[in-house]
């Protein structure tokens, strides 16, 4: 896609709707101008895979990626741009949004598929066969299945950049309700309880079967321990 841009120096103050850039890699740096609405319409429909042919007024035609936006965060827009200058033809390695295809059979179920990694960084053969995303088909997968990077099938003559072990997405349990969690956490607290004496196992039963609180449990048991303390200590009066 083409972009029009202006020269611009360093520090200049820019027309009214137009915002700095700069492009770059190890070799060069160029700095530029260029419509905000222009770059925001472009920048919306090719994101950061998508490679841009910037024109400047007057000079050279370049071929670039863009590689950060500095955003005004009161009013949501573009102030400032940065591109990574590309050259045709030579592999580069870039971030690739993640999506899927598909209903897995694990959603049908009541699981969730859980994207891991959103973004994932491979390396293109040229600036021009950078994929726009990657779809991974998860009709197949069920609840516990994963799909790893090495997994993924990959335009022609894409590679992967990181480790093909990597798990890029899952298909988690159902999640639980508000009331299966809160009896979870409740199960949790009474085993923990009854680990350290402090409550007996016939009174946990009686928590989790609803006939009475942590706390009830625990003031009755405590009002018995004393009641036997006291007794243990009168019977040592006695003797």
């Amino acid at each position: 896609m083409e972009l029009r841009a202006t020269p611009r120096k360093s520090q200049e103050k820019l027309a009214e709707g137009m915002i700095p850039a700069v492009a770059y890699n190890k070799e060069k740096n160029v700095n530029f101008a260029i419509e905000r609405k222009a770059f925001d319409r472009a920048f919306r429909q090719q994101g950061t895979t998508g490679l841009f042919d910037i024109t400047i007024e007057g000079g050279e035609t370049f071929p670039a990626l863009v590689k950060a936006v500095q955003m005004d965060k009161r009013r949501r827009e573009a102030i400032h741009a940065d591109f990574y200058l590309v050259t045709y033809g030579e592999p580069i390695e870039v971030s690739v949004p993640v999506h899927t295809s598909g209903k897995a059979q694990g959603e049908v179920q009541g699981g969730l598929v859980d994207i891991v990694v959103h973004n994932l960084n491979v390396i293109a053969p040229g600036p021009r066969r950078i994929p726009q995303e990657i779809a991974v088909d998860v009709t197949r997968l069920n609840i516990g299945d994963h799909v790893t990077a090495g997994q993924i099938k990959l335009p022609e003559g894409v590679k992967l950049a990181v480790d093909a072990d990597l798990v890029v997405l899952s298909v988690l349990p159902p999640r639980l309700t508000a009331e299966e969690l809160a009896a979870e956490q409740q199960a949790a607290q009474v085993a923990g309880l009854v680990a350290s004496g402090e409550i007996s196992e016939a009174a946990a039963e009686a928590v989790l079967e609803g006939a009475a609180s942590i706390e009830e449990v625990k003031a009755s048991e405590g009002s018995e321990a004393q009641r036997e303390t006291e007794e243990a200590s009168e019977e040592a009066n006695r003797g």
